[in-house]
């Protein structure tokens, strides 16, 4: 599957499942983590393990494998690692709390800073 196509398909599954504020970085050129993060706000713990629930048994049916995920218990950030793509999903407050689209969008001009010098 190509990466469009599959973040289309991950927002898609996102959607369905009413998570709010879904947002794809792409981060290929600030790092080699990974190439994208989509990045979501759920309700609630509750509406969060439900979206992860969904996402990791859609993806499962693609043959996409989940290569480790973190938070599952809490449910307050749930990180699903697919290594081309990390998936957040949060709750308001938390994603609030460590807002890292703003951590990515700082990082990014200090890098290119550093690159042309």
């Amino acid at each position: 599957m190509k990466d469009k196509k599959l973040l289309d398909f991950i927002t898609e599954v996102i959607d369905e499942k009413k998570g709010n504020e879904i947002k794809v970085v792409d981060v290929t050129k600030i790092t080699t983590l990974t190439n994208f993060f989509i990045i979501c706000t759920a309700g609630a713990s509750e509406h969060a393990k439900a979206i992860e629930e969904e996402l990791r048994k859609r993806l499962k049916e693609k043959k996409i494998e989940l290569l480790t995920e973190e938070g599952e218990g809490e449910g307050k950030w749930i990180v699903m690692d697919y290594g081309d793509f990390i998936i957040h999903i949060m709750t308001e407050d938390t994603r609030k709390f460590y807002n890292i689209e703003r951590i990515w969008q700082e990082i990014s001009p200090r890098l290119k800073r550093k690159l042309k010098s």
